[in-house]
């Protein structure tokens, strides 16, 4: 089956998050005492969190609701998956639904199982009920920062950090599903797109034809009524 390398996809982001998010919980220590300096860079850092809210540490919803909408919808999601596959779209379009699919699998399994299975991450050693686990997050890149403009509404004068959101492989591959897919719309749907119009002009083909007929057929009739002669026409 050719289209079992968008699982294998899927599989791999699956994969790649939770071995990274072992390792970090195994072998790093949580806040900035366990930081770690990637390539010795100052603004590239594996910095060890625990976050109980959405990608790049968004708090909006509660914790057992937070974890049984993103059950849904990647229930949601694998079933549109299956049929885009089923569909043959557009391989793009499929590579980037894989990501997609993928970063969320990897973030529910945390925000389902963690602290079940694993140590307590509220108190040290205490078990922490299913569907309120928190998502381990490691990636940090404090590019620069700096103040806000004095005359900016609300914000002015206030000190703010880029880029401060601390963030794992599954938030990664989220990301670049949905900005490719935002990206390359165009191309993805691009044949579709073609098919309709294509579509919608052998329709117009098929609508001026009739009309062309009923013109003619029109005109013919016209024609055999002015030819008729009338009854002081016809010859004695």
């Amino acid at each position: 089956m050719k289209y079992k390398k968008y699982y294998w996809v899927v599989f791999i982001v699956v994969l790649i998050d939770q071995i990274s998010k072992m390792l970090v919980y195994q072998y790093m220590d949580l806040g900035y005492m366990g930081e770690i300096k990637i390539l010795g860079l100052d603004w590239a850092r594996l910095h060890y969190i625990l976050n109980e809210g959405m990608a790049f540490g968004l708090t909006i919803i509660p914790k057992a609701a937070l974890s049984i909408f993103r059950l849904l919808a990647i229930s949601a999601l694998l079933y549109f998956f299956y049929l885009q596959i089923k569909e043959k779209a557009h391989t793009g379009f499929l590579f980037c639904l894989a990501l997609i699919l993928g970063g969320a699998i990897g973030n529910a399994i945390d925000s389902v199982f963690y602290g079940v299975f694993l140590e307590g991450n509220v108190i040290p050693g205490s078990p922490t009920p299913w569907l309120y686990g928190q998502v381990i997050d490691m990636f940090y890149f404090p590019m620069f920062e700096g103040s806000f403009p004095n005359w900016m509404p609300f914000f002015g004068g206030d000190r703010f950090l880029f880029f401060s959101a601390i963030f794992n492989v599954a938030d990664s591959a989220i990301f670049m599903g949905a900005v490719s897919l935002l990206l390359f719309n165009r191309k993805f749907f691009k044949e579709e797109a073609a098919s309709v119009e294509t579509q919608n002009g052998q329709d117009n083909e098929a609508v001026d034809s009739i009309s062309d007929n009923n013109t003619s057929d029109e005109n013919h009739v016209e024609n055999n009524i002015l030819e008729t002669p009338t009854a002081e026409e016809k010859p004695e």
